[in-house]
Protein backbone atom coordinates (compact mmCIF):
# COMPACT_ATOMS: atom_id res chain seq x y z
CA UNK A 1 0.00 0.00 0.00
CA UNK A 2 1.34 3.70 -1.13
CA UNK A 3 1.15 6.05 1.10
CA UNK A 4 0.62 9.44 -0.48
CA UNK A 5 1.72 11.61 2.78
CA UNK A 6 3.72 14.37 2.21
CA UNK A 7 3.53 14.42 -1.47
CA UNK A 8 1.65 17.62 -2.58
CA UNK A 9 -1.05 17.21 -5.63
CA UNK A 10 0.02 18.47 -8.79
CA UNK A 11 -1.61 22.03 -10.10
CA UNK A 12 -3.33 21.09 -13.37
CA UNK A 13 -1.84 23.23 -16.48
CA UNK A 14 -4.34 24.97 -17.48
CA UNK A 15 -5.01 26.46 -13.92
CA UNK A 16 -1.01 27.38 -13.77
CA UNK A 17 -1.50 28.90 -17.21
CA UNK A 18 -4.46 30.59 -16.14
CA UNK A 19 -3.06 32.01 -13.04
CA UNK A 20 0.05 33.30 -14.69
CA UNK A 21 -1.93 35.12 -17.48
CA UNK A 22 -4.47 36.54 -14.43
CA UNK A 23 -1.32 37.90 -12.89
CA UNK A 24 0.28 39.44 -16.10
CA UNK A 25 -3.13 40.78 -16.62
CA UNK A 26 -3.29 42.85 -13.24
CA UNK A 27 -0.28 44.12 -14.26
CA UNK A 28 -0.93 45.55 -16.91
CA UNK A 29 -4.48 46.93 -15.73
CA UNK A 30 -2.05 48.44 -12.70
CA UNK A 31 0.29 50.18 -15.12
CA UNK A 32 -2.48 51.60 -17.11
CA UNK A 33 -4.40 52.73 -14.08
CA UNK A 34 -1.43 54.22 -13.21
CA UNK A 35 -0.76 56.13 -16.44
CA UNK A 36 -4.26 56.96 -16.34
CA UNK A 37 -3.96 58.70 -13.07
CA UNK A 38 -0.48 60.33 -13.95
CA UNK A 39 -2.31 61.59 -17.24
CA UNK A 40 -2.91 65.38 -15.68
CA UNK A 41 0.35 65.85 -14.35
CA UNK A 42 1.80 64.62 -17.84
CA UNK A 43 -0.15 67.24 -19.27
CA UNK A 44 0.39 69.94 -17.54
CA UNK A 45 4.02 69.35 -17.54
CA UNK A 46 3.79 69.81 -21.66
CA UNK A 47 1.78 72.87 -21.48
CA UNK A 48 4.25 74.20 -19.23
CA UNK A 49 6.64 73.67 -21.67
CA UNK A 50 4.82 75.18 -24.53
CA UNK A 51 4.11 78.96 -25.49
CA UNK A 52 0.86 80.76 -24.91
CA UNK A 53 0.06 80.88 -28.88
CA UNK A 54 0.46 77.16 -28.94
CA UNK A 55 -1.63 76.22 -25.98
CA UNK A 56 -4.49 78.64 -27.54
CA UNK A 57 -4.13 76.49 -30.82
CA UNK A 58 -3.62 72.99 -30.17
CA UNK A 59 -4.08 70.60 -27.09
CA UNK A 60 -0.66 69.62 -25.23
CA UNK A 61 -0.52 65.90 -26.96
CA UNK A 62 0.48 67.91 -30.33
CA UNK A 63 4.00 67.89 -29.05
CA UNK A 64 4.40 64.11 -29.70
CA UNK A 65 4.22 65.07 -33.39
CA UNK A 66 5.69 68.58 -32.77
CA UNK A 67 8.48 68.34 -30.26
CA UNK A 68 9.76 71.87 -31.83
CA UNK A 69 6.97 73.28 -29.34
CA UNK A 70 8.86 72.77 -26.55
CA UNK A 71 10.93 75.32 -24.74
CA UNK A 72 11.66 76.36 -20.95
CA UNK A 73 10.79 80.40 -21.62
CA UNK A 74 7.57 79.53 -19.22
CA UNK A 75 10.07 78.84 -16.51
CA UNK A 76 12.03 81.77 -16.88
CA UNK A 77 8.76 83.87 -17.25
CA UNK A 78 7.90 81.95 -13.84
CA UNK A 79 11.23 82.84 -11.90
CA UNK A 80 10.56 86.77 -13.18
CA UNK A 81 6.99 86.98 -11.28
CA UNK A 82 7.95 88.07 -8.09
CA UNK A 83 4.61 86.94 -7.41
CA UNK A 84 4.57 83.85 -7.93
CA UNK A 85 8.57 83.23 -6.30
CA UNK A 86 7.43 85.46 -3.39
CA UNK A 87 4.27 82.61 -2.98
CA UNK A 88 6.59 80.06 -2.72
CA UNK A 89 8.46 81.14 -0.46
CA UNK A 90 5.52 82.30 1.56
CA UNK A 91 4.32 78.25 1.41
CA UNK A 92 7.56 77.00 2.84
CA UNK A 93 7.34 79.57 5.25
CA UNK A 94 3.97 77.92 6.51
CA UNK A 95 4.27 74.12 5.49
CA UNK A 96 7.38 73.34 7.11
CA UNK A 97 6.62 74.46 10.46
CA UNK A 98 3.22 73.85 10.48
CA UNK A 99 4.32 70.21 9.93
CA UNK A 100 7.01 70.77 12.01
CA UNK A 101 5.16 71.46 15.32
CA UNK A 102 2.36 68.82 14.45
CA UNK A 103 5.19 65.76 14.36
CA UNK A 104 6.86 66.58 17.35
CA UNK A 105 3.74 67.96 19.11
CA UNK A 106 1.84 65.02 18.53
CA UNK A 107 4.93 62.90 19.51
CA UNK A 108 5.36 64.06 22.78
CA UNK A 109 1.12 63.89 23.27
CA UNK A 110 0.98 60.45 21.95
CA UNK A 111 3.36 58.63 23.86
CA UNK A 112 1.88 60.37 26.88
CA UNK A 113 -1.36 59.19 26.17
CA UNK A 114 -0.05 55.56 25.33
CA UNK A 115 2.65 54.90 27.95
CA UNK A 116 2.31 57.72 30.80
CA UNK A 117 -0.54 57.98 33.83
CA UNK A 118 -2.12 61.12 34.44
CA UNK A 119 -5.33 62.18 35.66
CA UNK A 120 -8.11 62.08 33.42
CA UNK A 121 -5.80 60.23 30.77
CA UNK A 122 -8.79 58.26 29.21
CA UNK A 123 -11.02 61.55 29.24
CA UNK A 124 -8.71 63.78 27.35
CA UNK A 125 -7.95 60.92 24.62
CA UNK A 126 -11.73 61.24 24.32
CA UNK A 127 -11.53 64.52 23.66
CA UNK A 128 -9.08 64.90 21.01
CA UNK A 129 -10.77 61.78 19.41
CA UNK A 130 -13.87 63.99 19.72
CA UNK A 131 -12.12 67.15 18.00
CA UNK A 132 -11.21 65.04 14.69
CA UNK A 133 -14.89 65.49 13.80
CA UNK A 134 -14.63 69.19 14.16
CA UNK A 135 -14.52 70.73 10.83
CA UNK A 136 -12.48 73.71 9.45
CA UNK A 137 -15.27 75.93 8.15
CA UNK A 138 -16.73 76.21 12.02
CA UNK A 139 -13.85 77.80 13.00
CA UNK A 140 -13.48 80.11 11.01
CA UNK A 141 -14.88 83.03 12.10
CA UNK A 142 -14.08 82.97 16.07
CA UNK A 143 -10.46 82.31 14.82
CA UNK A 144 -10.19 85.49 13.11
CA UNK A 145 -11.76 87.60 15.89
CA UNK A 146 -9.36 85.84 18.32
CA UNK A 147 -6.50 86.33 16.01
CA UNK A 148 -7.37 89.87 15.24
CA UNK A 149 -7.83 90.29 19.00
CA UNK A 150 -3.98 89.06 19.90
CA UNK A 151 -2.77 90.89 16.21
CA UNK A 152 -1.71 87.65 14.21
CA UNK A 153 -4.45 88.24 11.61
CA UNK A 154 -3.60 87.76 8.37
CA UNK A 155 0.26 86.68 9.60
CA UNK A 156 2.18 83.45 8.48
CA UNK A 157 2.27 82.47 12.22
CA UNK A 158 -1.55 82.70 12.16
CA UNK A 159 -2.02 80.58 9.39
CA UNK A 160 1.02 78.38 10.86
CA UNK A 161 -0.96 77.95 14.33
CA UNK A 162 -4.47 77.13 12.52
CA UNK A 163 -2.85 74.26 10.59
CA UNK A 164 -1.05 72.97 13.72
CA UNK A 165 -4.18 73.40 15.78
CA UNK A 166 -6.54 70.98 13.44
CA UNK A 167 -3.72 69.36 12.57
CA UNK A 168 -2.81 67.56 16.21
CA UNK A 169 -5.94 65.81 17.08
CA UNK A 170 -5.27 63.49 14.23
CA UNK A 171 -1.83 63.22 14.67
CA UNK A 172 -2.22 62.68 18.83
CA UNK A 173 -5.16 60.01 17.45
CA UNK A 174 -2.45 58.16 14.88
CA UNK A 175 0.82 58.30 16.54
CA UNK A 176 -0.91 57.44 20.00
CA UNK A 177 -2.52 54.11 18.25
CA UNK A 178 1.10 53.20 17.13
CA UNK A 179 2.95 53.61 20.03
CA UNK A 180 0.60 51.77 22.44
CA UNK A 181 1.51 48.83 19.78
CA UNK A 182 5.02 48.85 21.07
CA UNK A 183 5.78 45.85 23.66
CA UNK A 184 5.47 46.90 27.64
CA UNK A 185 8.44 44.35 28.16
CA UNK A 186 10.99 46.48 25.89
CA UNK A 187 10.04 49.82 27.36
CA UNK A 188 10.02 48.17 30.80
CA UNK A 189 13.99 46.37 29.98
CA UNK A 190 14.34 50.48 29.01
CA UNK A 191 13.91 51.74 32.35
CA UNK A 192 15.86 48.86 34.72
CA UNK A 193 18.63 50.09 32.22
CA UNK A 194 18.36 53.54 34.09
CA UNK A 195 16.57 55.08 31.02
CA UNK A 196 14.28 58.07 31.58
CA UNK A 197 11.19 58.98 30.03
CA UNK A 198 12.85 61.52 27.56
CA UNK A 199 15.69 59.22 26.76
CA UNK A 200 12.86 56.24 26.55
CA UNK A 201 11.20 58.60 23.92
CA UNK A 202 13.79 59.29 21.98
CA UNK A 203 16.05 56.21 22.07
CA UNK A 204 13.57 53.68 21.90
CA UNK A 205 9.75 55.01 20.99
CA UNK A 206 10.78 57.27 17.96
CA UNK A 207 12.38 54.89 16.03
CA UNK A 208 10.49 52.12 16.29
CA UNK A 209 7.44 54.66 15.09
CA UNK A 210 9.19 56.46 12.62
CA UNK A 211 7.36 54.81 9.73
CA UNK A 212 4.23 56.25 11.44
CA UNK A 213 6.26 59.82 11.98
CA UNK A 214 6.85 59.43 8.21
CA UNK A 215 2.99 59.25 7.02
CA UNK A 216 2.04 61.55 9.68
CA UNK A 217 4.56 64.23 8.08
CA UNK A 218 3.28 62.90 4.34
CA UNK A 219 -0.36 63.77 5.32
CA UNK A 220 0.49 67.16 7.11
CA UNK A 221 2.68 68.37 4.83
CA UNK A 222 0.27 67.25 2.04
CA UNK A 223 -2.41 69.09 3.39
CA UNK A 224 -1.20 72.42 4.10
CA UNK A 225 0.99 72.55 1.28
CA UNK A 226 -2.47 72.23 -1.15
CA UNK A 227 -4.64 74.54 1.38
CA UNK A 228 -6.36 77.30 -0.36
CA UNK A 229 -9.26 78.00 2.34
CA UNK A 230 -7.18 78.66 5.24
CA UNK A 231 -4.30 80.44 3.44
CA UNK A 232 -6.81 83.00 1.37
CA UNK A 233 -9.01 83.99 5.14
CA UNK A 234 -5.37 83.91 7.41
CA UNK A 235 -2.72 84.35 5.31
CA UNK A 236 -0.98 88.01 4.40
CA UNK A 237 -2.77 89.52 1.38
CA UNK A 238 0.76 90.77 0.33
CA UNK A 239 2.70 87.47 0.43
CA UNK A 240 0.15 84.38 0.08
CA UNK A 241 0.83 81.05 -0.36
CA UNK A 242 1.00 79.58 -3.91
CA UNK A 243 -2.79 78.67 -4.28
CA UNK A 244 -3.83 81.65 -3.45
CA UNK A 245 -1.23 83.63 -5.83
CA UNK A 246 -2.12 81.31 -8.48
CA UNK A 247 -5.84 81.89 -8.14
CA UNK A 248 -4.97 85.61 -7.88
CA UNK A 249 -3.18 85.49 -11.21
CA UNK A 250 -6.26 83.59 -12.89
CA UNK A 251 -8.52 86.26 -11.40
CA UNK A 252 -6.22 89.41 -12.43
CA UNK A 253 -4.93 87.52 -15.74
CA UNK A 254 -6.67 85.22 -17.54
CA UNK A 255 -4.63 84.91 -20.33
CA UNK A 256 -0.85 84.72 -18.22
CA UNK A 257 -0.93 81.23 -19.03
CA UNK A 258 2.59 81.41 -19.28
CA UNK A 259 3.15 81.93 -15.40
CA UNK A 260 0.26 79.92 -14.97
CA UNK A 261 0.42 76.68 -16.14
CA UNK A 262 5.01 76.51 -14.95
CA UNK A 263 3.38 77.54 -11.62
CA UNK A 264 0.82 75.52 -11.39
CA UNK A 265 3.08 72.59 -12.05
CA UNK A 266 6.11 73.41 -9.76
CA UNK A 267 3.02 73.48 -6.72
CA UNK A 268 2.13 70.13 -7.90
CA UNK A 269 5.46 68.44 -8.52
CA UNK A 270 6.94 69.37 -4.61
CA UNK A 271 4.01 67.44 -2.82
CA UNK A 272 4.86 64.71 -5.24
CA UNK A 273 8.50 64.61 -4.61
CA UNK A 274 7.96 64.49 -1.18
CA UNK A 275 5.90 62.06 -1.27
CA UNK A 276 8.41 59.90 -3.20
CA UNK A 277 11.39 60.55 -1.00
CA UNK A 278 9.09 59.29 1.80
CA UNK A 279 7.49 56.66 0.21
CA UNK A 280 9.02 53.83 1.71
CA UNK A 281 8.53 55.13 5.17
CA UNK A 282 4.98 55.64 4.10
CA UNK A 283 4.53 52.47 3.38
CA UNK A 284 5.86 50.51 6.12
CA UNK A 285 3.40 52.72 8.53
CA UNK A 286 0.51 51.96 6.57
CA UNK A 287 1.52 48.23 6.62
CA UNK A 288 2.38 47.85 10.39
CA UNK A 289 -0.64 50.11 10.78
CA UNK A 290 -2.47 47.40 9.22
CA UNK A 291 -0.86 44.51 10.77
CA UNK A 292 -1.28 45.76 14.18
Amino acid sequence: MSSTSGVRPRTPLAARIAARAGGGALRVALVLVALFWLLPTVGLLLSSLRSPADIASSGWWQVFTAPAQLTTENYRALLANEAITDSLVATVLITVPATGLVIVIGAFAGYAFAWLDFPGRDWWFLLVVALLVVPVQVALVPVSKLFGAVGIFETTLGVVLFHTAFGLPFAIFLLRNFFAEIPRELLEAARLDGAGELRLFTRVVLPLGGPAVASLGIFQFLWVWNDMLVALIFADAQSPPITVALQQQVRQFGNNVDVLAPGAFVSMVIPLLVFFAFQRQFVNGVMAGAVK
